[in-house]
Protein backbone atom coordinates (compact mmCIF):
# COMPACT_ATOMS: atom_id res chain seq x y z
CA UNK A 1 0.00 0.00 0.00
CA UNK A 2 1.62 3.32 -0.85
CA UNK A 3 -0.26 6.37 0.13
CA UNK A 4 -1.56 9.42 -2.07
CA UNK A 5 0.78 11.93 -1.67
CA UNK A 6 -1.25 15.63 -1.12
CA UNK A 7 0.09 18.17 -3.27
CA UNK A 8 0.37 21.55 -1.21
CA UNK A 9 1.73 23.32 -3.97
CA UNK A 10 -0.93 22.07 -6.56
CA UNK A 11 -3.72 22.98 -3.78
CA UNK A 12 -2.35 26.34 -3.06
CA UNK A 13 -2.24 27.43 -6.60
CA UNK A 14 -5.52 26.75 -7.24
CA UNK A 15 -6.41 29.17 -4.46
CA UNK A 16 -4.32 31.58 -5.48
CA UNK A 17 -6.16 31.21 -8.98
CA UNK A 18 -9.57 31.51 -6.86
CA UNK A 19 -8.41 34.57 -4.75
CA UNK A 20 -6.75 36.77 -7.52
CA UNK A 21 -10.26 36.42 -9.07
CA UNK A 22 -12.09 37.55 -6.14
CA UNK A 23 -9.58 40.07 -5.61
CA UNK A 24 -9.50 41.87 -9.13
CA UNK A 25 -12.93 42.64 -8.26
CA UNK A 26 -11.94 45.11 -5.54
CA UNK A 27 -11.64 48.37 -6.16
CA UNK A 28 -8.45 48.39 -4.81
CA UNK A 29 -5.85 46.26 -3.90
CA UNK A 30 -5.53 45.04 -0.24
CA UNK A 31 -2.64 45.57 1.35
CA UNK A 32 -0.79 43.64 3.93
CA UNK A 33 1.83 45.24 6.12
CA UNK A 34 4.88 42.44 7.61
CA UNK A 35 7.00 43.95 10.30
CA UNK A 36 9.88 42.36 11.00
CA UNK A 37 12.83 43.14 13.68
CA UNK A 38 16.00 41.37 13.15
CA UNK A 39 14.55 38.19 12.11
CA UNK A 40 17.19 35.15 10.85
CA UNK A 41 16.70 33.31 7.50
CA UNK A 42 13.99 31.67 8.20
CA UNK A 43 12.35 34.44 8.24
CA UNK A 44 13.96 36.40 5.52
CA UNK A 45 12.69 33.40 3.01
CA UNK A 46 9.41 33.58 4.35
CA UNK A 47 8.92 37.33 3.66
CA UNK A 48 10.11 36.79 0.59
CA UNK A 49 7.31 34.26 -0.29
CA UNK A 50 5.23 35.99 1.17
CA UNK A 51 5.70 38.98 -0.68
CA UNK A 52 5.96 36.90 -4.09
CA UNK A 53 2.38 35.07 -3.38
CA UNK A 54 0.98 38.65 -2.83
CA UNK A 55 1.90 39.55 -6.26
CA UNK A 56 0.47 36.40 -7.66
CA UNK A 57 -3.54 37.50 -6.09
CA UNK A 58 -2.97 41.08 -6.16
CA UNK A 59 -2.40 41.67 -2.52
CA UNK A 60 -0.45 45.14 -2.00
CA UNK A 61 2.63 44.19 0.42
CA UNK A 62 4.89 46.47 2.56
CA UNK A 63 7.58 44.98 4.83
CA UNK A 64 8.87 46.87 6.88
CA UNK A 65 12.51 45.85 8.92
CA UNK A 66 13.21 47.18 12.06
CA UNK A 67 16.32 45.86 12.32
CA UNK A 68 17.62 43.24 14.93
CA UNK A 69 18.55 46.41 17.81
CA UNK A 70 14.58 47.30 18.01
CA UNK A 71 13.63 46.79 21.76
CA UNK A 72 9.79 46.57 22.97
CA UNK A 73 8.58 50.06 22.04
CA UNK A 74 9.84 50.21 18.87
CA UNK A 75 8.10 47.36 17.47
CA UNK A 76 4.65 48.68 19.30
CA UNK A 77 5.31 52.13 17.73
CA UNK A 78 5.57 49.98 13.90
CA UNK A 79 2.35 47.96 15.17
CA UNK A 80 0.22 51.46 16.22
CA UNK A 81 0.99 52.99 12.88
CA UNK A 82 -0.20 50.10 10.73
CA UNK A 83 -3.20 49.52 13.21
CA UNK A 84 -4.15 53.57 13.05
CA UNK A 85 -3.34 53.47 8.73
CA UNK A 86 -6.50 52.97 7.15
CA UNK A 87 -4.99 51.88 3.89
CA UNK A 88 -3.64 48.81 5.81
CA UNK A 89 -6.33 46.28 5.90
CA UNK A 90 -4.08 43.09 7.25
CA UNK A 91 -0.73 43.22 9.53
CA UNK A 92 1.33 40.08 10.31
CA UNK A 93 4.74 40.17 12.88
CA UNK A 94 6.98 38.14 11.46
CA UNK A 95 8.90 35.77 14.40
CA UNK A 96 11.31 35.39 16.49
CA UNK A 97 12.05 38.77 17.47
CA UNK A 98 15.15 40.30 19.13
CA UNK A 99 15.38 39.17 22.58
CA UNK A 100 13.64 40.47 25.27
CA UNK A 101 11.26 41.32 23.42
CA UNK A 102 7.80 40.39 24.75
CA UNK A 103 6.47 38.92 21.55
CA UNK A 104 2.46 37.94 23.19
CA UNK A 105 2.22 41.72 24.17
CA UNK A 106 3.18 42.85 21.18
CA UNK A 107 0.67 40.13 19.22
CA UNK A 108 -2.11 41.33 21.35
CA UNK A 109 -1.78 44.90 20.48
CA UNK A 110 -2.63 44.14 16.40
CA UNK A 111 -5.57 45.28 16.23
CA UNK A 112 -8.53 42.44 15.73
CA UNK A 113 -9.28 43.64 12.51
CA UNK A 114 -6.18 43.62 11.03
CA UNK A 115 -5.01 40.43 12.68
CA UNK A 116 -4.73 37.97 9.48
CA UNK A 117 -1.98 35.37 11.31
CA UNK A 118 -4.54 35.17 13.68
CA UNK A 119 -2.42 35.45 16.80
CA UNK A 120 -4.36 37.97 19.15
CA UNK A 121 -6.22 36.60 21.49
CA UNK A 122 -9.31 38.50 20.69
CA UNK A 123 -9.21 35.82 17.34
CA UNK A 124 -7.92 33.07 18.90
CA UNK A 125 -11.06 33.41 21.38
CA UNK A 126 -12.92 33.67 18.27
CA UNK A 127 -11.42 30.71 16.96
CA UNK A 128 -12.48 28.83 20.20
CA UNK A 129 -15.85 29.68 19.89
CA UNK A 130 -16.04 28.20 16.80
CA UNK A 131 -15.69 31.32 14.23
CA UNK A 132 -12.42 30.44 12.19
CA UNK A 133 -12.63 33.14 9.62
CA UNK A 134 -9.32 34.75 10.97
CA UNK A 135 -7.54 31.79 12.82
CA UNK A 136 -4.23 31.03 12.48
CA UNK A 137 -3.37 30.48 8.78
CA UNK A 138 -0.98 27.41 9.59
CA UNK A 139 -3.81 25.74 11.40
CA UNK A 140 -6.42 26.61 8.44
CA UNK A 141 -3.68 25.37 6.33
CA UNK A 142 -3.65 22.08 7.47
CA UNK A 143 -8.04 21.14 8.40
CA UNK A 144 -8.24 22.95 4.81
CA UNK A 145 -6.05 19.65 3.58
CA UNK A 146 -7.60 17.66 5.74
CA UNK A 147 -10.87 18.22 4.08
CA UNK A 148 -8.81 18.18 0.26
CA UNK A 149 -7.72 14.35 1.41
CA UNK A 150 -11.85 14.25 1.16
CA UNK A 151 -11.57 12.35 4.31
CA UNK A 152 -15.08 11.86 6.24
CA UNK A 153 -14.04 14.36 9.74
CA UNK A 154 -17.42 13.94 11.38
CA UNK A 155 -17.04 11.29 13.68
CA UNK A 156 -13.33 10.75 12.99
CA UNK A 157 -10.70 10.33 15.48
CA UNK A 158 -8.60 12.61 15.10
CA UNK A 159 -4.90 13.13 17.05
CA UNK A 160 -2.93 16.27 16.77
CA UNK A 161 0.76 16.42 18.34
CA UNK A 162 1.63 19.23 19.36
CA UNK A 163 0.03 22.11 21.39
CA UNK A 164 1.17 25.57 19.81
CA UNK A 165 -1.23 27.92 20.21
CA UNK A 166 -0.60 28.89 16.12
CA UNK A 167 -0.93 25.74 15.21
CA UNK A 168 -1.68 22.47 17.40
CA UNK A 169 -4.34 23.99 19.93
CA UNK A 170 -6.16 26.13 17.46
CA UNK A 171 -6.25 22.68 14.68
CA UNK A 172 -7.68 20.88 17.47
CA UNK A 173 -10.57 23.16 17.96
CA UNK A 174 -11.50 23.45 14.14
CA UNK A 175 -11.62 19.61 13.95
CA UNK A 176 -13.92 19.28 17.16
CA UNK A 177 -15.68 21.91 15.37
CA UNK A 178 -16.25 19.75 12.38
CA UNK A 179 -17.52 16.78 14.25
CA UNK A 180 -14.80 14.91 14.89
CA UNK A 181 -13.10 13.17 18.56
CA UNK A 182 -9.83 14.77 19.20
CA UNK A 183 -6.55 13.64 21.47
CA UNK A 184 -3.85 16.09 21.63
CA UNK A 185 -0.77 15.33 22.58
CA UNK A 186 3.04 16.57 23.17
CA UNK A 187 6.63 15.35 23.31
CA UNK A 188 5.97 14.65 27.09
CA UNK A 189 2.85 12.36 25.99
CA UNK A 190 3.83 8.96 27.92
CA UNK A 191 2.81 6.80 24.89
CA UNK A 192 2.28 8.89 21.65
CA UNK A 193 2.30 5.63 19.91
CA UNK A 194 -0.69 4.64 21.58
CA UNK A 195 -2.62 7.99 19.89
CA UNK A 196 -1.26 8.17 16.87
CA UNK A 197 -2.14 4.25 16.10
CA UNK A 198 -5.93 5.15 16.93
CA UNK A 199 -6.24 8.04 14.70
CA UNK A 200 -7.98 8.40 11.38
CA UNK A 201 -6.56 11.67 10.86
CA UNK A 202 -3.39 13.01 12.13
CA UNK A 203 -1.54 15.93 12.53
CA UNK A 204 1.86 16.32 13.86
CA UNK A 205 2.93 19.68 14.50
CA UNK A 206 5.45 19.06 17.37
CA UNK A 207 8.92 20.37 15.57
CA UNK A 208 10.53 16.95 16.55
CA UNK A 209 12.08 15.37 13.67
CA UNK A 210 11.37 11.47 13.21
CA UNK A 211 8.60 11.25 16.58
CA UNK A 212 6.48 9.62 14.34
CA UNK A 213 7.60 6.06 12.71
CA UNK A 214 5.09 4.00 10.28
CA UNK A 215 4.42 1.44 12.63
CA UNK A 216 3.06 4.29 14.78
CA UNK A 217 0.18 5.13 12.26
CA UNK A 218 -3.37 3.59 11.19
CA UNK A 219 -3.28 2.35 8.09
CA UNK A 220 -5.19 4.66 5.92
CA UNK A 221 -5.04 7.31 8.39
CA UNK A 222 -4.87 10.85 6.74
CA UNK A 223 -1.21 12.22 8.30
CA UNK A 224 -0.79 15.91 8.21
CA UNK A 225 3.11 16.76 8.85
CA UNK A 226 2.92 20.55 9.59
CA UNK A 227 6.87 20.57 11.04
CA UNK A 228 9.67 21.99 9.21
CA UNK A 229 12.41 20.34 10.89
CA UNK A 230 16.19 21.56 9.78
CA UNK A 231 18.66 18.38 10.01
CA UNK A 232 21.81 18.02 9.16
CA UNK A 233 22.88 14.45 6.84
CA UNK A 234 26.28 13.66 5.67
CA UNK A 235 27.47 17.20 5.89
CA UNK A 236 24.30 18.21 4.07
CA UNK A 237 21.20 20.28 5.37
CA UNK A 238 17.71 19.58 4.52
CA UNK A 239 13.70 19.91 5.99
CA UNK A 240 12.12 16.54 7.35
CA UNK A 241 8.64 16.72 9.40
CA UNK A 242 7.79 14.58 12.38
CA UNK A 243 6.81 11.92 10.54
CA UNK A 244 9.48 9.84 9.12
CA UNK A 245 7.96 9.70 5.57
CA UNK A 246 9.25 6.67 3.84
CA UNK A 247 7.92 4.88 6.45
CA UNK A 248 4.53 6.46 6.56
CA UNK A 249 3.97 6.68 3.19
CA UNK A 250 3.32 2.50 3.10
CA UNK A 251 1.08 2.92 5.77
CA UNK A 252 -1.23 5.99 5.25
CA UNK A 253 -4.00 6.23 3.02
CA UNK A 254 -2.87 10.14 2.19
CA UNK A 255 0.29 12.09 3.55
CA UNK A 256 1.65 15.63 3.00
CA UNK A 257 5.37 15.88 1.69
CA UNK A 258 7.61 17.99 3.54
CA UNK A 259 8.87 20.82 1.84
CA UNK A 260 6.15 21.05 -0.73
CA UNK A 261 3.08 20.00 1.81
CA UNK A 262 1.34 22.28 4.42
CA UNK A 263 3.79 24.95 4.08
CA UNK A 264 2.41 26.74 0.16
CA UNK A 265 -1.12 26.73 2.01
CA UNK A 266 -0.41 28.15 4.94
CA UNK A 267 1.18 31.69 2.86
CA UNK A 268 -2.04 31.24 0.59
CA UNK A 269 -4.18 31.39 3.87
CA UNK A 270 -2.45 34.69 4.81
CA UNK A 271 -3.42 36.35 1.47
CA UNK A 272 -7.21 34.91 1.82
CA UNK A 273 -7.25 36.11 5.24
CA UNK A 274 -5.98 39.62 4.07
CA UNK A 275 -8.78 39.73 1.49
CA UNK A 276 -11.47 39.12 4.26
CA UNK A 277 -9.82 41.43 6.43
CA UNK A 278 -10.35 44.49 3.03
CA UNK A 279 -13.69 42.89 2.51
CA UNK A 280 -15.34 43.23 6.32
CA UNK A 281 -13.27 46.72 6.33
CA UNK A 282 -15.41 48.01 3.40
CA UNK A 283 -18.79 46.94 4.95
Amino acid sequence: MSATILDGKAIAEKLRAELAEQIAELSRPPRLVAIMAGGDEGTDSYARIQRRTAEQVGVDYALRELGADADQAAVLAAIEAANADEAVDGLILLTPLPEGVDTRALQAAIAPAKDVDGVSPYNLGLTAQGDDSFAPNTALAAVHLVEESGAEVRGAEAVVVGRSVIVGKPAALMLLDRGATITICRTTTRDVAFHTSRADILIAAAGSPGLIRGDQIKPGAVVIDVAMNWVEDGGKGHFVGDVVFDEAVEVAGVITPVPGGVGPVTVTMLMRSTYQAAIRRCR
